[in-house]
Protein backbone atom coordinates (compact mmCIF):
# COMPACT_ATOMS: atom_id res chain seq x y z
CA UNK A 1 0.00 0.00 0.00
CA UNK A 2 1.45 3.51 -0.50
CA UNK A 3 -0.21 7.18 0.09
CA UNK A 4 -1.76 9.37 -2.37
CA UNK A 5 0.05 12.49 -0.34
CA UNK A 6 3.30 12.93 -1.79
CA UNK A 7 4.55 14.25 1.31
CA UNK A 8 3.32 11.35 3.23
CA UNK A 9 4.74 8.35 0.54
CA UNK A 10 7.78 10.20 0.78
CA UNK A 11 8.56 10.98 4.56
CA UNK A 12 7.51 7.02 5.19
CA UNK A 13 10.40 5.92 2.10
CA UNK A 14 12.96 8.19 3.92
CA UNK A 15 11.87 6.60 7.26
CA UNK A 16 12.63 3.41 5.88
CA UNK A 17 15.84 4.18 4.40
CA UNK A 18 17.30 5.35 7.78
CA UNK A 19 15.71 2.44 10.27
CA UNK A 20 15.86 -0.06 7.63
CA UNK A 21 12.95 -2.62 8.35
CA UNK A 22 11.90 -5.92 6.60
CA UNK A 23 8.55 -4.89 5.67
CA UNK A 24 6.16 -2.01 5.90
CA UNK A 25 2.74 -2.34 7.05
CA UNK A 26 -0.21 0.55 6.17
CA UNK A 27 -2.26 0.25 9.44
CA UNK A 28 -6.05 0.16 8.02
CA UNK A 29 -7.42 0.35 11.62
CA UNK A 30 -9.94 -3.12 10.62
CA UNK A 31 -11.32 -5.49 13.55
CA UNK A 32 -9.21 -8.03 11.50
CA UNK A 33 -6.42 -5.94 11.64
CA UNK A 34 -6.11 -5.56 15.54
CA UNK A 35 -7.11 -9.54 15.90
CA UNK A 36 -3.92 -10.20 13.75
CA UNK A 37 -2.02 -8.23 15.94
CA UNK A 38 -2.84 -9.40 19.37
CA UNK A 39 -2.55 -13.25 17.74
CA UNK A 40 1.31 -12.10 17.08
CA UNK A 41 1.75 -10.31 20.26
CA UNK A 42 0.10 -13.53 22.02
CA UNK A 43 2.68 -15.91 19.83
CA UNK A 44 5.82 -13.96 21.02
CA UNK A 45 4.82 -13.38 24.15
CA UNK A 46 4.33 -9.33 24.09
CA UNK A 47 0.66 -9.86 25.16
CA UNK A 48 -0.40 -12.43 27.95
CA UNK A 49 -4.23 -14.08 27.43
CA UNK A 50 -6.46 -13.34 30.68
CA UNK A 51 -9.47 -15.18 32.00
CA UNK A 52 -11.74 -14.95 28.82
CA UNK A 53 -14.73 -16.19 31.05
CA UNK A 54 -14.01 -12.53 33.52
CA UNK A 55 -12.30 -10.72 31.18
CA UNK A 56 -13.56 -10.96 27.49
CA UNK A 57 -10.71 -9.85 25.19
CA UNK A 58 -8.74 -8.81 27.56
CA UNK A 59 -4.64 -8.72 27.72
CA UNK A 60 -1.71 -8.20 29.73
CA UNK A 61 1.43 -6.46 28.66
CA UNK A 62 4.58 -6.38 30.83
CA UNK A 63 7.09 -3.76 29.82
CA UNK A 64 10.62 -3.80 30.85
CA UNK A 65 11.23 -3.09 34.62
CA UNK A 66 13.02 0.26 33.66
CA UNK A 67 10.59 1.44 31.22
CA UNK A 68 7.06 2.07 33.27
CA UNK A 69 6.17 5.84 33.24
CA UNK A 70 7.32 9.15 31.01
CA UNK A 71 10.70 10.07 31.41
CA UNK A 72 10.53 14.02 32.32
CA UNK A 73 14.73 14.70 31.75
CA UNK A 74 15.03 13.24 28.43
CA UNK A 75 11.60 14.77 27.01
CA UNK A 76 13.08 17.91 24.87
CA UNK A 77 11.28 20.32 23.41
CA UNK A 78 13.36 21.71 20.79
CA UNK A 79 12.39 25.11 19.42
CA UNK A 80 15.70 27.22 17.24
CA UNK A 81 15.60 29.30 19.73
CA UNK A 82 16.26 27.69 23.69
CA UNK A 83 14.06 30.62 25.04
CA UNK A 84 10.79 29.46 22.76
CA UNK A 85 10.92 26.13 24.63
CA UNK A 86 11.28 28.26 27.93
CA UNK A 87 12.45 27.46 31.61
CA UNK A 88 9.19 24.88 31.73
CA UNK A 89 11.13 22.62 28.95
CA UNK A 90 14.27 20.76 28.72
CA UNK A 91 15.62 21.93 25.71
CA UNK A 92 18.16 20.88 22.93
CA UNK A 93 19.57 22.62 19.57
CA UNK A 94 17.31 20.84 16.52
CA UNK A 95 20.18 20.09 14.45
CA UNK A 96 22.15 18.71 17.21
CA UNK A 97 18.97 16.78 18.25
CA UNK A 98 18.24 15.48 14.94
CA UNK A 99 21.64 14.16 14.64
CA UNK A 100 21.83 12.84 18.38
CA UNK A 101 18.71 10.67 17.68
CA UNK A 102 18.68 9.57 14.23
CA UNK A 103 21.95 7.72 14.81
CA UNK A 104 19.75 6.00 17.26
CA UNK A 105 17.54 5.03 14.60
CA UNK A 106 19.70 3.96 11.68
CA UNK A 107 19.22 0.31 11.24
CA UNK A 108 16.94 0.07 14.29
CA UNK A 109 14.37 -1.92 12.50
CA UNK A 110 16.59 -4.54 10.96
CA UNK A 111 14.15 -7.48 11.02
CA UNK A 112 11.31 -5.62 12.46
CA UNK A 113 8.16 -4.49 10.53
CA UNK A 114 7.59 -0.85 10.34
CA UNK A 115 3.79 0.39 10.78
CA UNK A 116 2.34 3.01 9.40
CA UNK A 117 -0.57 4.76 11.76
CA UNK A 118 -2.04 7.15 10.49
CA UNK A 119 -4.33 8.96 12.98
CA UNK A 120 -7.16 11.61 13.86
CA UNK A 121 -7.11 13.50 17.38
CA UNK A 122 -11.23 14.00 17.83
CA UNK A 123 -13.93 13.26 15.50
CA UNK A 124 -13.43 12.39 12.43
CA UNK A 125 -15.37 14.69 10.51
CA UNK A 126 -14.32 18.04 13.19
CA UNK A 127 -12.60 21.04 12.40
CA UNK A 128 -11.56 21.06 15.64
CA UNK A 129 -9.33 17.83 15.27
CA UNK A 130 -6.06 17.90 13.96
CA UNK A 131 -4.46 14.59 12.30
CA UNK A 132 -1.17 12.79 12.75
CA UNK A 133 1.07 9.70 11.69
CA UNK A 134 3.22 7.70 13.95
CA UNK A 135 5.62 5.23 12.22
CA UNK A 136 6.70 2.87 14.71
CA UNK A 137 8.05 -0.66 15.42
CA UNK A 138 6.22 -1.66 17.88
CA UNK A 139 2.43 -3.76 17.59
CA UNK A 140 2.01 -2.89 21.15
CA UNK A 141 1.59 0.52 20.11
CA UNK A 142 -0.29 -0.17 16.99
CA UNK A 143 -3.16 -1.73 19.25
CA UNK A 144 -3.41 0.96 21.84
CA UNK A 145 -3.45 3.57 19.25
CA UNK A 146 -6.02 2.14 17.66
CA UNK A 147 -8.01 1.88 20.94
CA UNK A 148 -6.67 5.67 22.18
CA UNK A 149 -7.23 7.49 18.75
CA UNK A 150 -9.35 7.85 15.45
CA UNK A 151 -7.07 5.45 13.68
CA UNK A 152 -6.91 4.08 10.00
CA UNK A 153 -8.16 4.16 6.87
CA UNK A 154 -11.02 7.16 7.08
CA UNK A 155 -8.07 9.07 9.05
CA UNK A 156 -5.95 8.92 6.23
CA UNK A 157 -8.09 10.24 4.07
CA UNK A 158 -8.62 13.19 5.61
CA UNK A 159 -4.69 13.21 5.99
CA UNK A 160 -4.69 12.82 2.42
CA UNK A 161 -7.61 15.43 1.74
CA UNK A 162 -5.78 18.00 4.43
CA UNK A 163 -2.20 17.86 2.97
CA UNK A 164 -0.81 18.51 6.74
CA UNK A 165 -0.09 15.86 9.49
CA UNK A 166 1.74 15.87 12.64
CA UNK A 167 4.41 13.45 11.70
CA UNK A 168 5.57 11.04 14.75
CA UNK A 169 8.57 8.54 14.73
CA UNK A 170 9.00 5.97 17.20
CA UNK A 171 11.37 2.70 18.12
CA UNK A 172 11.55 0.93 21.01
CA UNK A 173 14.95 0.06 20.47
CA UNK A 174 16.52 -1.60 22.95
CA UNK A 175 15.02 -0.35 25.56
CA UNK A 176 18.15 0.97 26.99
CA UNK A 177 17.90 4.05 29.41
CA UNK A 178 21.15 5.45 28.44
CA UNK A 179 19.58 5.57 24.61
CA UNK A 180 16.43 6.73 25.45
CA UNK A 181 14.80 10.39 24.15
CA UNK A 182 11.41 11.45 23.63
CA UNK A 183 12.12 15.01 21.53
CA UNK A 184 9.67 17.49 20.27
CA UNK A 185 10.13 19.53 17.16
CA UNK A 186 6.94 22.15 17.35
CA UNK A 187 8.10 24.24 14.73
CA UNK A 188 8.33 21.35 12.00
CA UNK A 189 5.13 19.31 13.79
CA UNK A 190 7.12 16.48 14.40
CA UNK A 191 8.14 14.35 17.07
CA UNK A 192 10.80 11.53 17.33
CA UNK A 193 10.93 8.94 20.22
CA UNK A 194 13.38 6.27 21.00
CA UNK A 195 14.26 3.76 23.05
CA UNK A 196 11.07 3.37 25.38
CA UNK A 197 7.71 0.77 24.80
CA UNK A 198 6.10 2.73 27.78
CA UNK A 199 2.30 4.47 27.49
CA UNK A 200 3.17 8.54 26.63
CA UNK A 201 6.83 7.97 25.57
CA UNK A 202 5.47 5.75 22.80
CA UNK A 203 1.59 6.46 22.11
CA UNK A 204 3.25 9.86 20.27
CA UNK A 205 -0.85 10.59 19.54
CA UNK A 206 -1.51 11.33 23.61
CA UNK A 207 0.53 13.99 25.34
CA UNK A 208 3.69 13.97 22.99
CA UNK A 209 0.83 15.48 20.03
CA UNK A 210 -1.88 16.36 21.83
CA UNK A 211 -0.56 18.30 24.42
CA UNK A 212 2.98 19.33 23.60
CA UNK A 213 2.74 20.24 19.88
CA UNK A 214 -1.10 20.77 19.71
CA UNK A 215 -0.20 23.69 22.46
CA UNK A 216 2.14 25.03 19.90
CA UNK A 217 -0.46 24.52 17.00
CA UNK A 218 -3.37 25.98 18.90
CA UNK A 219 -1.27 29.27 19.79
CA UNK A 220 -0.41 29.56 16.45
CA UNK A 221 -4.18 29.04 15.75
CA UNK A 222 -6.23 30.79 18.25
CA UNK A 223 -7.23 27.74 20.17
CA UNK A 224 -6.15 26.05 23.57
CA UNK A 225 -4.50 22.28 24.06
CA UNK A 226 -5.14 21.40 27.57
CA UNK A 227 -4.51 18.54 30.24
CA UNK A 228 -8.24 18.72 31.60
CA UNK A 229 -11.11 16.30 32.06
CA UNK A 230 -14.54 17.26 30.41
CA UNK A 231 -17.46 16.53 31.84
CA UNK A 232 -21.19 17.18 31.33
CA UNK A 233 -23.56 18.01 34.12
CA UNK A 234 -27.24 17.20 33.46
CA UNK A 235 -30.07 18.91 36.20
CA UNK A 236 -33.45 17.40 36.70
CA UNK A 237 -34.70 19.39 33.63
CA UNK A 238 -32.55 18.31 31.39
CA UNK A 239 -30.08 21.15 31.28
CA UNK A 240 -26.87 19.85 30.56
CA UNK A 241 -23.56 22.31 31.23
CA UNK A 242 -20.22 21.01 30.31
CA UNK A 243 -17.25 21.63 32.31
CA UNK A 244 -13.24 21.60 31.59
CA UNK A 245 -11.46 21.03 34.71
CA UNK A 246 -7.42 20.58 35.34
CA UNK A 247 -5.98 18.95 37.95
CA UNK A 248 -1.97 17.64 38.90
CA UNK A 249 -1.47 14.17 39.62
CA UNK A 250 -2.89 12.35 42.69
CA UNK A 251 -6.02 15.20 42.60
CA UNK A 252 -9.46 12.85 41.22
CA UNK A 253 -9.49 13.92 38.05
CA UNK A 254 -10.70 10.89 36.40
CA UNK A 255 -13.09 9.97 39.29
CA UNK A 256 -14.73 13.81 38.36
CA UNK A 257 -14.74 12.69 34.97
CA UNK A 258 -16.66 9.75 35.60
CA UNK A 259 -18.46 11.24 38.90
CA UNK A 260 -21.88 9.59 40.53
CA UNK A 261 -23.47 11.41 41.84
CA UNK A 262 -25.31 11.27 45.66
CA UNK A 263 -28.52 9.36 45.94
CA UNK A 264 -30.62 12.14 47.06
CA UNK A 265 -29.26 13.99 43.82
CA UNK A 266 -29.86 10.95 41.59
CA UNK A 267 -33.09 10.28 42.50
CA UNK A 268 -33.98 13.61 41.66
CA UNK A 269 -32.63 13.29 38.63
CA UNK A 270 -29.56 14.32 37.93
CA UNK A 271 -27.10 12.73 35.42
CA UNK A 272 -23.39 12.62 34.82
CA UNK A 273 -22.11 12.15 31.17
CA UNK A 274 -18.13 11.53 30.15
CA UNK A 275 -16.50 13.62 27.60
CA UNK A 276 -13.47 12.50 28.13
CA UNK A 277 -11.30 12.15 31.26
CA UNK A 278 -7.40 13.76 30.44
CA UNK A 279 -7.05 16.45 27.25
CA UNK A 280 -9.13 19.24 25.99
CA UNK A 281 -9.18 20.97 23.18
CA UNK A 282 -11.19 24.44 23.29
CA UNK A 283 -11.50 26.96 20.22
CA UNK A 284 -14.05 30.06 19.78
CA UNK A 285 -17.70 29.24 18.23
CA UNK A 286 -19.42 31.68 15.88
CA UNK A 287 -21.33 32.69 19.01
CA UNK A 288 -18.39 33.35 21.48
CA UNK A 289 -18.62 30.43 23.35
CA UNK A 290 -15.46 27.89 24.08
CA UNK A 291 -16.58 24.93 22.51
CA UNK A 292 -14.33 21.70 23.12
CA UNK A 293 -13.63 18.14 21.86
CA UNK A 294 -11.74 15.58 23.38
CA UNK A 295 -8.97 14.69 20.89
CA UNK A 296 -8.77 10.74 22.44
CA UNK A 297 -10.65 8.01 21.99
CA UNK A 298 -10.02 5.79 24.76
CA UNK A 299 -9.09 6.03 28.59
CA UNK A 300 -4.94 5.15 29.21
CA UNK A 301 -5.72 5.14 33.04
CA UNK A 302 -3.82 4.51 36.20
CA UNK A 303 -4.79 1.19 37.49
CA UNK A 304 -3.95 1.14 41.42
CA UNK A 305 -6.67 2.92 43.59
CA UNK A 306 -9.57 2.24 40.56
CA UNK A 307 -12.15 0.01 42.58
CA UNK A 308 -16.31 -0.31 43.35
CA UNK A 309 -15.70 2.21 45.89
CA UNK A 310 -13.56 5.01 44.28
CA UNK A 311 -15.09 4.78 40.83
CA UNK A 312 -17.19 2.01 39.89
CA UNK A 313 -17.74 3.13 36.23
CA UNK A 314 -14.23 3.33 35.22
CA UNK A 315 -14.03 -0.53 36.88
CA UNK A 316 -17.29 -1.62 34.49
CA UNK A 317 -15.25 -0.04 31.52
CA UNK A 318 -12.45 -1.96 31.66
CA UNK A 319 -14.61 -5.92 32.27
CA UNK A 320 -13.43 -6.61 28.70
CA UNK A 321 -11.98 -5.46 25.63
CA UNK A 322 -9.13 -4.18 27.02
CA UNK A 323 -5.17 -3.87 27.27
CA UNK A 324 -3.58 -3.82 31.14
CA UNK A 325 -0.29 -3.28 31.12
CA UNK A 326 1.82 -4.14 34.25
CA UNK A 327 -1.23 -5.16 36.20
CA UNK A 328 -0.53 -8.05 38.78
CA UNK A 329 -2.78 -11.28 37.97
CA UNK A 330 -4.64 -13.84 40.34
CA UNK A 331 -4.45 -17.48 40.44
CA UNK A 332 -7.22 -17.83 37.65
CA UNK A 333 -5.56 -15.33 35.18
CA UNK A 334 -7.61 -12.14 36.24
CA UNK A 335 -6.21 -8.53 36.18
CA UNK A 336 -5.29 -7.41 40.06
CA UNK A 337 -3.77 -4.29 41.57
CA UNK A 338 -4.05 -2.95 45.03
CA UNK A 339 -7.45 -1.74 45.39
CA UNK A 340 -9.36 -4.70 44.04
CA UNK A 341 -10.71 -7.76 46.23
CA UNK A 342 -8.96 -10.72 46.46
CA UNK A 343 -5.18 -11.66 46.32
CA UNK A 344 -2.32 -11.74 43.06
CA UNK A 345 -0.56 -14.61 42.03
CA UNK A 346 2.09 -13.35 39.98
CA UNK A 347 3.23 -9.12 40.24
CA UNK A 348 3.54 -7.06 37.83
CA UNK A 349 7.17 -8.45 36.29
CA UNK A 350 5.54 -12.19 36.05
CA UNK A 351 7.47 -13.47 39.46
CA UNK A 352 5.36 -15.38 42.11
CA UNK A 353 3.97 -12.59 44.55
CA UNK A 354 6.16 -11.54 47.46
CA UNK A 355 4.90 -8.60 49.42
CA UNK A 356 8.94 -7.90 49.76
CA UNK A 357 9.33 -6.89 46.47
CA UNK A 358 6.61 -4.01 46.79
CA UNK A 359 3.15 -3.80 45.80
CA UNK A 360 1.60 -6.48 43.25
CA UNK A 361 1.42 -4.41 40.46
CA UNK A 362 3.54 -1.53 39.40
CA UNK A 363 1.87 1.87 41.17
CA UNK A 364 1.88 3.73 37.66
CA UNK A 365 0.21 0.49 36.10
CA UNK A 366 -2.41 0.97 33.35
CA UNK A 367 -5.26 0.11 31.39
CA UNK A 368 -6.16 1.39 27.78
CA UNK A 369 -10.00 0.83 26.68
CA UNK A 370 -12.41 2.50 24.25
CA UNK A 371 -14.05 5.12 25.88
CA UNK A 372 -17.28 4.41 24.94
CA UNK A 373 -17.47 1.28 27.12
CA UNK A 374 -17.79 3.80 30.04
CA UNK A 375 -21.34 3.42 31.55
CA UNK A 376 -21.35 6.99 31.76
CA UNK A 377 -19.95 8.20 28.09
CA UNK A 378 -21.76 10.58 26.33
CA UNK A 379 -22.46 10.56 22.53
CA UNK A 380 -21.65 14.29 22.40
CA UNK A 381 -18.26 13.28 22.96
CA UNK A 382 -18.61 12.71 19.16
CA UNK A 383 -20.23 15.67 18.00
CA UNK A 384 -18.32 17.49 15.44
CA UNK A 385 -18.75 20.85 16.55
CA UNK A 386 -17.80 19.90 20.42
CA UNK A 387 -19.79 20.98 23.35
CA UNK A 388 -20.09 24.65 24.81
CA UNK A 389 -17.88 24.72 27.88
CA UNK A 390 -19.73 26.83 30.72
CA UNK A 391 -16.65 26.21 33.63
CA UNK A 392 -13.41 26.01 33.92
CA UNK A 393 -12.46 24.66 37.09
CA UNK A 394 -8.58 24.71 38.42
CA UNK A 395 -7.88 22.81 41.68
CA UNK A 396 -5.28 21.55 43.37
CA UNK A 397 -4.34 19.01 46.81
CA UNK A 398 -3.82 22.03 49.50
CA UNK A 399 -4.02 20.80 53.03
CA UNK A 400 -4.55 24.64 54.40
CA UNK A 401 -5.50 27.95 52.96
CA UNK A 402 -7.55 26.93 49.88
CA UNK A 403 -11.05 26.83 50.21
CA UNK A 404 -13.04 24.20 48.84
CA UNK A 405 -13.84 26.37 46.05
CA UNK A 406 -13.99 30.31 44.75
CA UNK A 407 -14.81 32.17 41.58
CA UNK A 408 -12.96 34.31 40.00
CA UNK A 409 -14.16 37.68 39.13
CA UNK A 410 -13.23 37.83 35.64
CA UNK A 411 -10.53 36.21 33.20
CA UNK A 412 -7.82 37.91 34.26
CA UNK A 413 -8.06 36.53 37.65
CA UNK A 414 -8.99 33.18 36.67
CA UNK A 415 -5.97 33.15 34.51
CA UNK A 416 -4.03 33.77 37.34
CA UNK A 417 -5.68 31.26 39.70
CA UNK A 418 -4.74 28.55 36.79
CA UNK A 419 -1.41 29.48 36.95
CA UNK A 420 -0.66 29.41 40.27
CA UNK A 421 -2.10 26.09 41.01
CA UNK A 422 -0.43 23.29 42.57
CA UNK A 423 -0.24 20.44 44.83
CA UNK A 424 1.92 20.24 48.68
CA UNK A 425 3.17 17.24 49.06
CA UNK A 426 2.67 15.52 53.20
CA UNK A 427 5.42 14.19 55.38
CA UNK A 428 4.49 10.62 54.86
CA UNK A 429 5.35 10.74 51.14
CA UNK A 430 8.57 13.26 51.37
CA UNK A 431 9.45 13.61 55.12
CA UNK A 432 8.81 17.43 54.61
CA UNK A 433 4.87 19.03 54.88
CA UNK A 434 3.71 21.57 52.90
CA UNK A 435 6.15 21.60 50.36
CA UNK A 436 4.31 23.36 47.58
CA UNK A 437 5.07 22.08 43.83
CA UNK A 438 3.28 24.69 41.15
CA UNK A 439 1.68 23.13 38.41
CA UNK A 440 0.27 25.79 36.36
CA UNK A 441 -2.76 25.02 34.41
CA UNK A 442 -1.49 21.24 34.92
CA UNK A 443 0.41 21.51 31.98
CA UNK A 444 4.35 21.86 33.38
CA UNK A 445 5.28 18.94 32.19
CA UNK A 446 3.02 19.55 28.72
CA UNK A 447 3.50 22.70 27.63
CA UNK A 448 5.20 22.92 24.07
CA UNK A 449 6.73 26.15 24.53
CA UNK A 450 7.52 29.10 27.18
CA UNK A 451 5.04 29.55 30.22
CA UNK A 452 5.29 33.04 29.72
CA UNK A 453 3.75 33.18 25.88
CA UNK A 454 1.25 30.60 27.55
CA UNK A 455 -0.30 32.55 30.20
CA UNK A 456 -0.19 35.52 27.63
CA UNK A 457 -2.20 33.20 25.29
CA UNK A 458 -4.77 32.29 27.46
CA UNK A 459 -4.97 36.29 28.60
CA UNK A 460 -5.85 36.99 24.51
CA UNK A 461 -9.06 35.18 24.69
CA UNK A 462 -10.47 37.97 26.67
CA UNK A 463 -11.74 40.26 24.30
CA UNK A 464 -14.60 42.07 22.60
CA UNK A 465 -18.00 39.44 21.87
CA UNK A 466 -16.26 36.75 23.87
CA UNK A 467 -18.34 34.72 26.15
CA UNK A 468 -16.25 32.89 28.24
CA UNK A 469 -16.35 30.34 30.95
CA UNK A 470 -16.55 30.90 34.27
CA UNK A 471 -13.76 30.01 35.96
CA UNK A 472 -13.38 28.18 39.39
CA UNK A 473 -11.06 27.21 41.67
CA UNK A 474 -11.40 24.05 44.26
CA UNK A 475 -9.68 22.04 46.59
CA UNK A 476 -10.92 18.89 47.74
CA UNK A 477 -8.54 17.89 50.17
CA UNK A 478 -8.30 20.52 52.66
CA UNK A 479 -7.88 19.24 56.53
CA UNK A 480 -9.07 20.23 59.74
CA UNK A 481 -7.19 20.74 63.03
CA UNK A 482 -7.77 16.87 63.64
CA UNK A 483 -5.29 16.30 60.35
CA UNK A 484 -9.02 15.02 58.78
CA UNK A 485 -10.03 15.52 55.22
CA UNK A 486 -13.26 17.92 55.99
CA UNK A 487 -14.88 17.45 52.91
CA UNK A 488 -16.13 13.63 52.03
CA UNK A 489 -15.24 14.66 48.07
CA UNK A 490 -15.98 11.68 45.41
CA UNK A 491 -19.90 11.92 45.00
CA UNK A 492 -20.77 14.65 46.85
CA UNK A 493 -18.31 16.53 44.69
CA UNK A 494 -22.03 17.39 42.61
CA UNK A 495 -22.61 19.80 45.17
CA UNK A 496 -19.86 22.08 44.83
CA UNK A 497 -20.57 21.75 40.86
CA UNK A 498 -24.34 22.72 41.82
CA UNK A 499 -23.10 25.73 43.19
CA UNK A 500 -21.02 26.36 39.99
CA UNK A 501 -23.70 25.77 37.92
CA UNK A 502 -26.42 28.29 39.73
CA UNK A 503 -23.49 31.16 39.66
CA UNK A 504 -23.56 30.37 35.45
CA UNK A 505 -27.25 30.79 35.64
CA UNK A 506 -27.22 33.95 38.28
CA UNK A 507 -28.81 31.69 40.63
CA UNK A 508 -26.27 32.23 43.55
CA UNK A 509 -25.23 35.68 44.94
CA UNK A 510 -22.09 34.55 46.31
CA UNK A 511 -20.14 36.43 48.67
CA UNK A 512 -16.87 38.65 47.33
CA UNK A 513 -13.54 37.95 48.93
CA UNK A 514 -10.36 39.33 48.44
CA UNK A 515 -9.33 36.11 46.50
CA UNK A 516 -12.49 35.39 44.86
CA UNK A 517 -16.18 34.54 45.22
CA UNK A 518 -17.39 32.36 47.51
CA UNK A 519 -20.69 30.02 48.41
CA UNK A 520 -23.01 32.29 50.32
CA UNK A 521 -24.74 31.08 53.82
CA UNK A 522 -26.54 28.18 52.62
CA UNK A 523 -25.67 28.11 49.13
CA UNK A 524 -24.19 24.83 49.68
CA UNK A 525 -26.60 22.25 49.20
CA UNK A 526 -26.09 19.37 52.26
CA UNK A 527 -29.19 18.00 52.56
CA UNK A 528 -27.97 14.09 53.53
CA UNK A 529 -24.59 15.16 53.93
CA UNK A 530 -22.86 15.26 58.08
CA UNK A 531 -21.01 17.97 57.77
CA UNK A 532 -21.24 20.50 60.96
CA UNK A 533 -21.38 24.46 60.61
CA UNK A 534 -17.41 24.13 62.56
CA UNK A 535 -16.38 22.10 59.58
CA UNK A 536 -17.96 23.82 56.33
CA UNK A 537 -17.00 27.39 58.40
CA UNK A 538 -13.66 26.06 57.96
CA UNK A 539 -13.80 24.74 54.45
CA UNK A 540 -14.94 28.66 53.64
CA UNK A 541 -12.33 29.69 55.31
CA UNK A 542 -9.94 32.61 53.84
CA UNK A 543 -6.58 33.55 55.77
CA UNK A 544 -5.59 36.76 54.91
CA UNK A 545 -2.21 36.91 56.83
CA UNK A 546 -1.75 32.83 54.96
CA UNK A 547 -3.05 34.60 51.65
CA UNK A 548 -0.58 37.60 51.63
CA UNK A 549 1.94 34.94 52.03
CA UNK A 550 0.99 33.23 49.19
CA UNK A 551 0.37 35.81 47.11
CA UNK A 552 3.88 36.62 47.30
CA UNK A 553 4.84 33.40 46.78
CA UNK A 554 2.75 33.65 43.73
CA UNK A 555 4.69 36.26 42.89
CA UNK A 556 7.51 34.76 42.90
CA UNK A 557 7.05 32.29 40.69
CA UNK A 558 6.11 34.64 37.79
CA UNK A 559 8.63 36.48 38.50
CA UNK A 560 10.72 32.99 36.95
CA UNK A 561 9.06 33.86 33.30
CA UNK A 562 10.54 36.82 32.97
CA UNK A 563 10.65 38.48 30.72
CA UNK A 564 8.38 36.72 28.76
CA UNK A 565 5.52 37.19 32.07
CA UNK A 566 2.63 39.19 30.53
CA UNK A 567 2.04 42.95 32.36
CA UNK A 568 -1.40 41.92 32.67
CA UNK A 569 -0.44 38.80 35.13
CA UNK A 570 1.30 40.56 37.10
CA UNK A 571 -1.19 43.22 37.84
CA UNK A 572 -3.36 41.28 38.52
CA UNK A 573 -1.25 39.29 41.31
CA UNK A 574 -0.41 42.83 42.36
CA UNK A 575 -4.46 43.87 42.58
CA UNK A 576 -5.41 40.58 44.97
CA UNK A 577 -2.19 41.30 47.20
CA UNK A 578 -3.11 44.99 47.33
CA UNK A 579 -7.09 43.71 47.82
CA UNK A 580 -5.90 41.78 50.90
CA UNK A 581 -4.05 44.42 52.47
CA UNK A 582 -6.98 46.59 52.45
CA UNK A 583 -9.32 44.63 53.74
CA UNK A 584 -7.51 43.40 56.71
CA UNK A 585 -3.50 45.27 57.44
CA UNK A 586 -1.49 42.46 58.44
CA UNK A 587 -0.79 42.15 62.09
CA UNK A 588 1.99 44.05 63.36
CA UNK A 589 4.19 40.74 64.32
CA UNK A 590 3.96 40.18 60.85
CA UNK A 591 5.23 43.25 59.86
CA UNK A 592 8.30 43.48 62.43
Amino acid sequence: MASKLAALQHWVDETAALTRPARIHWCDGSDAEYQALVQQMLQNGDLIELNQQTHPGCYLHRSHPSDVARVEHLTLVCHPQQQDSGPNNHWMDPAAAHAKIDALFDGCMEGRTLYVIPYCMGPIESPLARCGVELTDSPYVVANMRIMTRMGAAAQARIEREGRFVRGLHSIGELDPERRFIMHFPDELLIKSYGSGYGGNALLGKKCHALRIASHQARAEGWLAEHMLIVGIENPQGQIHYIAAAFPSACGKTNLAMLIPPEGYRRAGWKVWTVGDDICWMRPGADGRLYAINPEAGFFGVAPGTSASTNPNALASIARDTIFTNVAVTADNQPWWEGLPGTPAADWQGRAYDRANGPAAHPNSRFTVSARQCPTWSKQAEAPAGVPISAIVFGGRRPSLLPLVMEARDWAHGVLMGAAMGSETTAAATGAVGVLRRDSMAMKPFCGYHFGDYFAHWLSFDQAGAKLPKIFHVNWFRKGSDGQFLWPGFGDNLRVLEWMIERIEGRATGVDTPVGILPSEGELKLEGLALDRTRLDELLAVDPDGWQDELAAIGDYLESFVPRLPARLRSEQQRVAQALAAAQPRRRAHAS
